[in-house]
């Protein structure tokens, strides 16, 4: 019990550690770089803050809880479906052409799992959660119902220990644990309030610019599904990137006023119109 409790308090420090760190590097890009936001209600800013503050903490730790059962699961199941021999071939690929490799099946997993959360109903419900702020910064990345963390993940992670890139071992759980980092990472980038254009940087990685489109009330938000890989959009036919930046960000599904309704209210059944 002493060790699980170090183990939380240790997972509660990091979490604090990084949010002072993210903040000490966005806030100040935000203020610099970013759109001026037409003032709002001091209650409705301290309400968001509340709000952002506690998706980061569950967007932080309920994926870990929640995905450690399954990847396990998956992990023993893979290894006894999949045919041997295509493990050992890719156990016998080059370090760096593993990684590449996992990489790219990764975010064509969690590309397809983050465009089926907008074209199936029921996952939407849960996704609506993420596009409910309508003003792009920082914190947005980490505003997510648990559900839509959880299914999207495991699109990316799944193919991943199919092919082998992945495993129950230590070293076989480091590429899906590294893919997700950086994918966190990248997010607060993508969503932060820093209107920069990066030129022909934007053909080879996803930028504030071309994820907020995604985030648009203008008619694009089934748009630019990618995390960190443009070319899929391109080659699936969800690419947009003008040279201009959206006008209002939003959602037009009603979104519960609290955390406890904005959980709870996609896990009821629908409502008849």
């Amino acid at each position: 019990m002493n060790l699980t409790l170090n183990e939380f308090a240790g997972a509660v420090l990091r979490l604090a550690v990084w949010l002072v760190l993210l903040t000490l590097l966005f806030v100040p890009l935000e203020r610099w770089f970013g759109a001026r936001h037409a003032p709002r209600p001091r209650p409705e800013r301290r309400r968001e803050l509340r709000h952002d503050l506690v998706y980061y903490v569950i967007s932080s730790l309920v994926p870990v809880v929640v995905l450690s059962v399954p990847t396990a699961l998956l992990a023993v199941a893979a290894a006894h479906v999949v045919p041997a021999a295509l493990h050992t071939a890719v156990a016998g690929l080059p370090v760096a052409a593993r990684i590449a490799l996992a990489f790219l099946v990764g975010e064509i997993g969690f590309y397809w799992g983050h465009r089926l959360s907008h074209e199936i109903p029921w996952l939407w419900r849960f996704h609506a959660l993420h596009h409910g702020t309508a003003h792009m910064h920082f914190l947005a990345n980490t505003r997510t119902h648990p559900v839509d963390m959880v299914i999207t993940r495991l699109f990316g992670l799944v193919p991943l220990y199919l092919l082998g890139l992945a495993g129950p071992s230590v070293a076989g759980s480091a590429a899906p644990a590294l893919l997700l980092i950086v994918g966190q990472l990248w997010g607060f980038f993508i969503h932060a309030n820093v209107r920069w254009r990066l030129g022909p940087l934007e053909w080879i990685v996803t930028t504030p610019a071309f994820h907020h489109w995604h985030h648009t009330r203008q008619g694009h938000i089934n748009r630019n599904y990618a995390s960190t890989l443009p070319v899929l959009d391109r080659l699936f036919g969800s690419h947009y990137l003008p040279r201009h930046w959206p006008d209002a960000y939003g959602t037009d599904t009603p979104l519960a006023d609290t955390v406890l309704g904005q959980l709870l209210d996609p896990l009821a059944p629908p409502r008849k119109s």
